[in-house]
This record gives structure tokens, sequence and C-alpha cells, in this order.
């Protein structure tokens, strides 16, 4: 690797750690879903799951974050549109919001069905 890519991905990983910091400042839901996500991660730490398991929290852990990510940026492309569009708008933000309410009651379910056990 050559110094000059290596600078590259320090940039890259510093943009992507800004993004990040943009989103956890301003959206209250994805603050809600990291301390969730950081919760299951100290049970990930406390409990001896088996590897399946843990694989299992870590991808839907993974996959609600990146879409929470993916709803806020349609939110804020969607809002740049909205004065030159119609009624839609609403109704595709309902529809990210929808998505990621979805994923996030089948990461809940998922470390239900995991945890139950462990706790009870």
């Amino acid at each position: 690797m050559t110094a000059q890519s290596v600078k590259n991905l320090c940039k890259s990983f510093k943009y992507a750690a800004s993004g990040f910091a943009y989103v956890f400042k301003h959206e209250r839901n994805f603050r809600i879903q990291v301390v969730a996500a950081v919760l299951v991660i100290i049970l990930m730490i406390v409990f001896p799951l088996r590897t399946l398991e843990r694989i299992a929290l870590s991808l839907v852990i993974t996959f609600v974050l990146v879409l929470e990510l993916i709803n806020t940026i349609m939110e804020k492309i969607v809002d740049i549109l909205k004065p030159r569009i119609h009624h839609y708008v609403e109704i595709i933000k309902d529809m990210m919001a929808a998505a990621v309410l979805i994923a996030s009651v089948g990461a809940l379910v998922v470390g239900i069905l995991i945890f139950w056990p462990y706790l009870f």
C-alpha cells in the first residue's frame, strides 16, 4: 500500500466518522438505536452466547443502523426536492420510516429469542 493510498484511506475514515457524528447529533432515533446496540453488545459480552447467536445479533444491529442511515439520507434528499414535487414526499418518508420500524421490530424479536433463555 502506497503512502498516497494510506492517506486516501485515512480521509475516507474521517469522512465516515464525520457522517456518523452528524447523524448521531441530529437524529434522535439513530441515538436510541446506537444505545440499544451498545446494550446488546454488552449482553453479548456478559452471556456465553454461541457463535451463530453472536453473528445473528451483529447482523441485525448492523442492518438496523445502516437502514436508519439510509433513511436519514433519503429524508434529506426528499426535503431538498419537497418544494418541487407533490404529496408523494410524505408517503416516501412514511414508507422509509416503516422500513426502519420493521427492521427494528425484527431485530427486537431476534434479540428476545436469543437472550430469553439466558435471562429467564
